[in-house]
């Protein structure tokens, strides 16, 4: 069994590596890295454009890496949703699809706020790596490729990779449990 991850970030390759292991079916599975486009905005806006660029990443990781019956394409994809009254009327979530060559699975990460600032920059269309480096709230122009917002606002507390694995495990739900869904 393969299973290809849409992406070259190390957090997220870890995250799938470390989740795979939890589970007996997925162990023997060989894990490859696949460079490709979610095909959304760099910083998704909504739920549903975080969601497409999810199933974009994993479609596109399954083909790429010419996987077959048994084997899995996987996108995770982060980006803001709507949430009415909310302090900034927006949440981030993470988006988890795994795509089997005939269906996706998804799951999600908890949600959790930006602070007000840094939602205006992104309004204003930067990414979310770049609102919190103008905000001076890290040195690390590329925080999501390390501890993540979430790490920076919990005081590393909660991770970015705890918010990968989550959205993981939430998306595997409906794989292991197969019968049921």
């Amino acid at each position: 069994m393969k299973i290809a991850i849409g992406t070259e970030n190390k957090i997220k390759i870890s995250a799938l590596a470390e989740t795979v292991a939890d589970y007996d079916f997925l162990a023997q599975a060989r894990i490859c890295e696949v460079k490709v486009s979610s095909g959304v905005d760099d910083q998704p806006k909504s739920l549903p454009e975080t969601v497409r660029g999810a199933k974009n990443r994993a479609r596109a990781a399954f083909a790429a890496a010419g996987l077959g019956i048994g084997d899995f394409g996987v996108g995770i994809e982060d980006g803001l949703m709507e949430v009415q009254d909310s302090l900034t009327g927006f949440m981030n979530i993470g988006i988890c699809a795994i795509y089997d060559g005939d269906k996706f699975h998804l799951g999600s990460s908890a949600a959790f706020e930006y602070p007000p600032a840094a939602v205006e920059l992104v309004k204003q269309g930067m990414d979310i790596n770049q609102a919190f480096h103008k905000l001076e709230l890290t040195k690390n122009p590329f925080v999501g490729s390390s501890e993540g917002a979430i790490g920076i606002l919990t005081r590393g507390r909660w991770d970015r990779k705890t918010t990968v694995k989550q959205a993981l495990t939430a998306a595997l739900i409906q794989i292991e449990n197969k019968p049921l869904y």
